[in-house]
């Protein structure tokens, strides 16, 4: 029996994901050049704005005011190719799709993103968005959050973080502060025992932001458990369980009842990334954290949440890798040194009350990045700026700018070496 021909198809450069990284560097690019060939491999019809699920859990944000068709978003000039990669085959210069069909490139550009693992968790899966379990790391559940804030008038609320890396590393706690701001507001939070269950040892990974956290810790009578990870859930009788690691290392169980259980749900690469040539040992694409080029292939290069640089996964990160990956894969095509460098910047706006926020900057190292707080805000604290920044200014530059490859304070910077 004769094989199936299998059709390929070649362009200039393959860019995998329509998420923030994969559209903001196929804008960052047709703006440098608009003759270029860039197709963009995306099998969603959805694209997200991530980082509005807190608000919307909130009771901030409504949910249609962070989703847009994928149609429109997509940069005039890229071909949307509406299909799922199966499989990197980096020796070939080629992608095999779910199809079967293979796409081939002179350049590749990997922006997948990240899986969200909640099969890890024993039991979460059957009980998401019902028994008082949720989470704003899912679109459809940050509504559920908000739900059972304004119900919840005594009781326990549980929210855990898991281990990193994970996106938005503040978005566990962030779901804690607006859920105690509205507590407190409508004269419950004396009546709930609120508790911050983390799996790492300490409440931010910046030490200069920790102390305005923790003024609102205090404030809202938190109990913050440090070294618990969440092992499994049982939704109907409403207990968790937590794996604590003592001084020693030595690991035993925790069960809690709760009424109301945010849970930030392990992350790992998404399946074909970690199967791939690209990954490193641990699964994420092994890229040079300082121009973003893979350390093995000269004509891949990666951002966003899937790659090995060990900045925070955030949104705002990917507002400044995208002209990083642009500017060095002209440089490829013009056989000539990468010029641009990415720093690590992140971003993490911490909600921690309805009205203020402490807008965290940083890069690689934990050194201090200020952008935005160095030109009207104070960013170790909470402020009403930076609340506006955050609820009104930062969705328009991610829709009108950053999708569009206007590149306001995100512009590549030359590489110091």
């Amino acid at each position: 029996m004769n094989k199936p021909t299998v059709t390929t198809t070649n362009h200039q450069i393959v860019i995998v994901g329509g998420g923030a990284g994969g559209i903001a560097t196929a804008a960052s690019l047709l703006k440098r050049d608009p003759t270029l060939d860039v197709a963009i491999i995306e099998p969603k019809d959805v694209h997200y704005y991530q980082p509005g699920w807190t608000m919307i859990g909130g009771g901030i944000f409504e949910p249609s005011q962070t989703r847009r068709a994928m149609a429109e978003v997509m940069p005039a000039g890229a071909l949307w190719i509406r299909a799922a990669v199966a499989e990197f085959l980096p020796e070939s210069n080629q992608l095999a799709l779910e199809s079967g069909e293979r796409i081939g490139y002179q350049i590749l550009i990997a922006a997948p993103g990240i899986k969200l693992d909640w099969d890890r968790v024993e039991g979460l899966t059957d009980t998401l968005g019902k028994n008082g379990v949720t989470s704003n790391y899912r679109f459809d559940l940050a509504p559920y959050t908000w739900k059972l804030v304004q119900e919840l008038r005594q009781g326990t609320a549980l929210f855990s973080q898991p281990p990193m890396p994970i996106k938005c590393a503040g978005a566990p706690q962030k779901a804690l502060y607006l859920s105690c701001s509205q507590w407190l507001k409508l004269g419950r939070l004396s009546n709930i025992k609120v508790a911050f269950h983390n799996a790492g040892g300490a409440l931010f990974g910046v030490a200069d932001y920790v102390p305005a956290l923790m003024e609102y810790m205090n404030k809202y009578n938190a109990e913050l458990c440090f070294n618990q990870n969440l092992v499994a859930v049982d939704g109907p009788a409403q207990k968790a369980w937590f794996e604590v690691t003592d001084e020693q290392g030595q690991k035993t169980r925790l069960e809690r009842r709760f009424d109301m259980l945010h849970v930030c749900p392990p992350q790992v690469a998404p399946d074909f990334v970690r199967n791939s040539p690209l990954a490193n040992a641990e699964g994420w694409i092994d890229v040079n954290p300082e121009n973003l080029q893979h350390n093995h292939f000269d004509n891949i290069f990666a951002l966003g949440d899937a790659t090995s640089t060990p900045n925070a996964k955030t949104a705002a990160a990917v507002r400044k890798q995208a002209p990083v990956v642009a500017e060095n894969v002209l440089s490829v095509l013009k056989q000539q040194p990468l010029k641009a460098h990415y720093d690590g910047y992140g971003s993490c706006p911490l909600t921690v009350e309805h009205g203020k926020i402490v807008l965290a900057e940083f890069g690689y190292g934990g050194r201090l990045l200020p952008t935005f707080a160095k030109i009207w805000l104070n960013g170790l604290k909470a402020t009403r700026r930076a609340w506006f920044l955050k609820a009104s200014l930062l969705p328009w530059v991610y829709f009108n700018l950053m999708l569009k490859g206007r590149e306001w304070l995100a512009k590549s910077q030359p590489n110091p070496k």
